[in-house]
């Protein structure tokens, strides 16, 4: 997934009985999620899941359990968010650079050329046959969801333990208390300034996932804040620039990931409001450094 994962689990604070070997094997096992998702989700292999379904544009084919979750959890936010957020975005990313694989930096290149006006409507799912079907050539682009489903699962491996922190490159995990007994302390990265946090919480029991403008340029620019980034409006197919970052706190990885993401491109206000409709909590940053906060961010006063 082009990220770094680490996973703490807090040793003493677990269940009776418990011992390091288990331990250890659920944190494999959890482990494990990042590769099976990643094999099943990912656009960059030509070997994936999706690369597959991608290939055959207007046939009904059957997907993992995986696969299926993952589409299927797109398309809901996509509908609650009027396309602002759409999973088929995949073609307009690849076409400003976003088109390497992470660990060989080799491009990787659709088997069909993508219709332009392909839209998250384009994709049919069947719960009962659990198939997907692409209504025209479309470019999937699972990486606001796909993440968050992995460390969802993750979390599920780790749940016994209770006090345990998963990290998947900025998309957190954190389960009960930190190794004082308190709930972990999670610090938001200020969007303009290096090594500096614009803002810190307390969580337990939630995720907490972040989007910034600053975390992929496109390729061809200088690394400013005004060049193309990787999160793109689907609606225009030009990187949004109403808002630097978005932090979303919610019950799990993928709904706060993918809101995140939705939350930027609509921009602070319609942002704002999508989260507290979506019942979750967040800060919105924008490039004038003005912030807009969910009514519970605080918690109880």
């Amino acid at each position: 997934m082009g990220t770094l994962v680490t996973i703490h689990v807090v040793r003493g604070g677990t269940e009776a009985g418990t011992d390091d070997a288990s331990i250890d094997a659920a944190m494999d096992r959890a482990f494990g999620w990042f590769h099976e998702i990643e094999e099943r989700c990912t656009r960059f292999s030509e070997g994936s899941e999706l690369t597959q379904l991608t290939a055959q544009a207007g046939v009904a084919v059957p997907a993992s359990a995986i696969l299926y979750e993952a589409v299927r959890f797109a398309l809901l936010v996509a509908e609650e968010t009027d396309g602002a957020f759409d999973p088929t975005v995949g073609h307009r990313m690849a076409t400003r650079g976003f088109n390497r694989e992470h660990r060989t930096g080799e491009i990787v290149r659709t088997a069909i050329p993508p219709d332009e006006e392909a839209s998250f409507r384009d994709v049919q799912l069947d719960p009962d046959r659990r198939t997907i079907t692409l209504r025209r050539p479309l470019t999937l682009d699972l990486g606001a969801v796909a993440k968050g489903l992995a460390v969802d699962a993750a979390a599920r491996e780790l749940g016994p333990f209770r006090n345990f922190a998963i990290d998947a490159g900025g998309d957190l995990y954190l389960g009960g208390s930190n190794p004082d007994g308190a709930p972990w302390s999670v610090g938001i990265r200020h969007p303009r300034r290096d090594h500096e946090l614009i803002d810190s919480l307390r969580v337990s029991n939630q995720a907490v996932c972040t989007s910034g403008d600053y975390e992929r340029q496109t390729p061809d620019g200088d690394g400013s804040p005004g060049d193309g980034h990787h999160i793109l409006d689907p609606r225009t197919g030009e990187s949004s620039h109403t808002v630097a970052s978005v932090t979303v706190v919610a019950a799990g990885a993928m709904l706060a990931d993918a809101l995140a993401t939705a939350a930027f491109v609509l921009g602070p206000e319609d942002g704002i409001q999508l989260l507290n409709r979506m019942g979750v909590e967040g800060l919105i940053v924008t490039p004038e450094l003005e912030r807009y906060e969910t009514r519970g961010l605080r918690g109880p006063a």
